[in-house]
């Protein structure tokens, strides 16, 4: 197959444990690009979040796609455009808020510029904001809250409490919002049918191209569903079990350089 895409996932992906692009992975890329390779970052982090590796990829000079909120907002880089963009449905944080409420679970909301909670003390939600670059607001009421509209919600907790909790949250949003683990501490709770499988198809729409042509990597829960989806879906070493299940290609690990040979093995072989 002519794989002529490379969609990535950040954290345990293209980043190491060090959270850092290293330069073989980064000198990979590059050359994938410069034989005419789509690159593309798919990612529950916001835009804030992923701002560090469009500059270390250089996007805005050489092209790329960002899709952040796991593909709730898409956005071409170098043109500066936003190819898709969409928002929690009106009414429906009260009841995500209520949710976390019954179950005394920490929530914060994603709005454009910061994260707004009514727990700014939790440790979770300001691992949440140091990792994507933006200040966390203190709100009285997240149910309340009508400043802006969010892309997402987050609850947080242990794996465990979180766990039971997502087959709680799937249930009681069913055919309204999707619901899944991004890490085992953080319970997204988005917009129906945004995942990354359906950022794949959208970008695909945009390029004239298919979902076949893309290679997706990933290591984490809200990966599943791309590796699931794409045309060649890759795990990492370092991925969660049910990912690697479900993927076609186990690669090394991110402290590895494991991206590195799936770009030359299927990409500029």
């Amino acid at each position: 197959m002519d794989y002529k895409g490379l969609i990535l996932d950040i954290d345990g992906t293209l980043y190491n444990s060090s959270k850092r692009i290293t330069e073989a992975t980064r000198e990979a890329i590059f050359r994938a690009r410069e034989a005419g390779k789509i690159i593309a970052i798919a990612s529950g982090r916001p835009i804030p979040g992923i701002a560090d590796v469009c500059r270390t990829l250089e996007f805005a000079e050489k092209g790329g796609y960002i899709m952040g909120y796991n593909g709730g907002r898409i956005i071409d880089v170098m043109k500066g455009e936003p190819i898709c963009e969409v928002t929690l449905p009106d009414g429906i944080v009260a009841e995500i808020a209520a949710l976390a409420a019954e179950y005394d679970a920490p929530v914060v909301g994603h709005a454009p510029d910061s994260l707004v909670t009514e727990t700014p003390e939790d440790e979770i939600i300001n691992l949440e904001a140091r990792l994507n670059h933006m200040r966390v607001e203190k709100i009285e009421s997240l149910a309340d809250y009508t400043e802006h509209r969010l892309y997402k919600c987050i609850i947080t907790g242990s794996a465990e409490k979180l766990a039971e909790l997502e087959k709680i949250a799937a249930k009681r949003f069913e055919g309204r919002l999707s619901v899944y683990r991004s890490e085992p501490y953080f319970l997204e709770i988005l917009p129906l049918g945004i995942d990354k499988a359906h950022a794949i198809d959208v970008l695909a729409n945009h390029l004239g191209m298919t979902k076949d042509d893309f290679i997706a990597c990933g290591d984490g829960f809200n990966d599943l569903t791309m590796i699931r989806h794409a045309g060649l879906g890759v795990a990492m070493a370092n991925a969660q079990k049910a990912v690697k299940q479900c993927a076609d290609y186990i690669t090394g690990s991110c402290d590895d350089d494991g991206l590195v040979p799936v770009i030359e093995k299927f990409l500029i072989a």
